[in-house]
């Protein structure tokens, strides 16, 4: 009897065996679908911001589709096999990623040695890490914030996920064999998947600061839910063992849940903000177990959704998908360098980028990607004895050889060139004086806050006077030396020099405002500065809260956020409501022609005010349009003259408002 058992099992397991090695692999024309909404995302996230300001989460998509894809094509190699053939199966990634991705590298290291050398700053670090795929990491103490979109942006910043799923492909083989032994069962892995998963976002949440998000964003531990969400599908989901004959009404299921779920990807892409708590407490993970969802009913061969998402331009780019990521920072770095008009013709500034972007992949993919891939490396070094015994080259290949010579000469130039610690810690005139302003700042707000208590007295006993309404010739008799002495610096009428004696204000901004911090002080005195280089709307509610709690929010308060990213409308709203109705709020708009949110900011903050009656607008771009004079070289940090006609505008504004 017991041979009899034997016998059938055997004969159970061959038939398995045999019905995988005979049913062939699917190509799931959907997934090329999937891969364009997710690269359509990133793309127009990071041209416009503030039209598509959830659109990094396509990430998370391309993790999950990797993740079901590169697991469930493992698993068919151990079902087929017995075993994962790991040398071919890295060979063939090797294959596919590797060439276009070190030709990214090398182009983009020789442009910046010889066209942006201010970039070269930790470039034989940038280039080695990413080559090892540990970039993610080198990224969380290095980089600046994946959302600070303004303070020199790296045209490799993007490379992290690449890292992160080239640690999953190099460790992820070993770990499919080591589970298949352990648990057998390919629904106990299900679970297992599920619940690491669950990990990986717990610690997302509970490593979440606000401050700086460059840990939860760039790790691949709290990054890698999404990547197992795909994987554990893939175990319980294979795309060779369904069949597309299923019954009507399990074909509307699957339809229903695939539309709903891409209706919820795209609603999220507009809905949820990278710099928001809830991204990272649960919202990331909720919009994953969307793509999840999505996956599914794509590969599912009896739903309707693969026929949905498959068409010639989604094939088309879906198939580009990986060259087109690849390519996009330094397309748009460079280009936005050049270009510093981007904030007046966003659109049109787009769609050249778009084009760029596009010509470069099609490149790539023709003479560098599909090439390679298809190269039998196993002729490798027989191919480079022939050629050294008898070179032939023609048009195209002595073009292609010289090219590469070229770069990699460049790039070792760029490479002995790198900056020292030392030169790269200098700081720019700019840098110097915002660093110092901020300093100084600090040590006035202790004597501006001693300055508000007393206007806040002053007020309570209706002691304000209406200096508005004094004569000039009376106001006069009124300055001290001083205050004269600012009247004619800062082209101020006597009045309004008077009326910021008793003034109370507190100042939240950015690098622009720390730029005009000392002749703000120096105008209203009982001004205290919560200044920072970068800063964005999304940590002013934690500043708000934190004054209020210490009884240091002055009745009038001063926004200047706007310069670094976009401002969403739920943000303003959640400020505005922070501050109270019983403070005036005073919103200075953003003058950064270079970027591609300068509208959008401005737009909020005229929405903002005429939403509430105590939200006022301070239009320093209106002011200051077509005035480079009054800026810095990088056209968006008032110089000392700009400074003086930032501070008279601010001045006049809240004279006008308090009195």
């Amino acid at each position: 009897m017991n041979e009899n058992l034997r016998s059938v099992n055997m004969s159970r397991t061959m038939s398995r065996m045999n019905r995988h090695r005979m049913r062939p692999r699917r190509y799931i024309t959907g997934f090329d679908g999937i891969r364009t909404l997710a690269v359509l995302g990133v793309i127009i996230y990071h041209l416009m911001p503030a039209s598509l300001q959830g659109g990094y989460l396509g990430v998370p998509i391309f993790f999950v589709v990797s993740g079901y894809l590169i697991t469930d094509l493992l698993l068919q190699d151990w079902l087929q096999f017995g075993r994962i053939r790991i040398g071919r199966f890295l060979g063939h990634r090797m294959r596919r990623l590797y060439p276009a991705f070190v030709t990214m590298l090398l182009a983009t290291s020789a442009y910046i040695t010889l066209f942006q050398r201010s970039l070269l700053t930790n470039i034989r670090a940038t280039v080695t890490t990413n080559l090892l795929y540990v970039y993610n990491w080198f990224e969380i103490n290095h980089g600046q914030s994946y959302f600070d979109r303004f303070n020199g942006e790296s045209p490799f910043t993007h490379l992290w996920s690449l890292s992160i799923e080239g640690q999953y492909y190099l460790f992820w083989p070993l770990v499919v064999a080591l589970l298949m032994i352990l648990f057998r069962k390919r629904s106990r892995i299900f679970w297992f998947m599920l619940a690491m998963a669950a990990v990986s976002a717990l610690g997302m949440a509970i490593l979440y600061d606000p401050e700086n998000t460059n840990r939860v964003y760039y790790g691949t531990d709290t990054r890698m839910f999404a990547i197992l969400l795909g994987s554990g599908l893939a175990f319980i989901w294979p795309s060779r063992e369904m069949s597309p004959d299923i019954a009507p009404i399990n074909r509307l299921t699957l339809d229903a849940l695939g539309g709903v779920s891409l209706v919820a990807i795209v609603w999220m892409f507009f809905r949820m903000a990278g710099t928001s708590a809830f991204t990272y407490r649960g919202g990331m993970l909720l919009f994953t177990l969307f793509s999840t969802v999505l996956v599914a009913t794509v590969a599912h061969p009896g739903s309707s959704m693969n026929r949905i998402l498959t068409n010639p331009v989604f094939t088309y780019i879906g198939q580009r998908s990986y060259g087109i990521y690849l390519y996009q920072f330094p397309v748009m770095i460079f280009y936005e360098t050049k270009v510093h008009n981007i904030g007046d013709h966003p659109l049109i500034n787009s769609l050249i980028e778009v084009a760029l972007i596009l010509l470069v992949t099609e490149l790539s993919y023709r003479f560098i990607e599909e090439p390679m891939r298809h190269y039998d490396y196993s002729r490798l070094w027989i191919d480079i004895r022939e050629f050294v015994r008898e070179p032939k080259l023609n048009r195209l290949t002595t073009t292609i050889f010289g090219i590469t010579a070229t770069l990699f000469l460049i790039t070792a130039v760029g490479f002995v060139q790198q900056p020292s610690k030392t030169a790269a810690a200098q700081k720019t005139d700019l840098q110097k004086t915002i660093a110092k302003n901020s300093k100084d700042a600090e040590k006035k707000n202790e004597a501006a806050l001693k300055r508000q208590k007393a206007a806040a007295k002053a007020r309570s006993a209706s002691k304000k006077v209406a200096v508005e309404k004094m004569k000039t010739a009376a106001a006069e008799k009124k300055l001290t030396a001083k205050q004269k002495q600012v009247v004619k610096e800062y082209d101020l009428k006597p009045q309004v020099v008077l009326a910021m004696r008793d003034t109370s204000l507190t100042a939240i901004g950015d690098s622009v405002l720390l730029d005009v911090a000392n002749d703000l002080q120096e105008v209203i005195p009982a001004t205290t500065v919560q200044g920072k280089v970068g800063r964005q709307a999304s940590e002013v509610p934690g500043i708000l809260q934190s004054l209020s709690q210490q009884g240091q929010l002055a009745h009038n308060v001063l926004l200047n956020v706007g310069t670094n990213g976009a401002v969403p409308s739920s943000q303003a709203d959640q400020i505005v409501k922070m501050v109270g109705k019983d403070h005036e709020i005073f919103w200075v708009t953003a003058h950064v022609p270079t970027q591609s949110w300068q509208n959008q900011v401005n737009d909020q903050i005229k929405k903002t005010a005429a939403k509430y009656k105590n939200v006022h607008v301070i239009d320093w771009h209106q002011k200051s349009l077509n005035r480079s004079d009054w800026f810095a070289a990088d056209n968006v940090h008032p110089n000392p003259a700009g400074n003086r006609e930032l501070t008279k505008l601010i001045a006049d504004e809240i004279a006008k408002v308090n009195n």
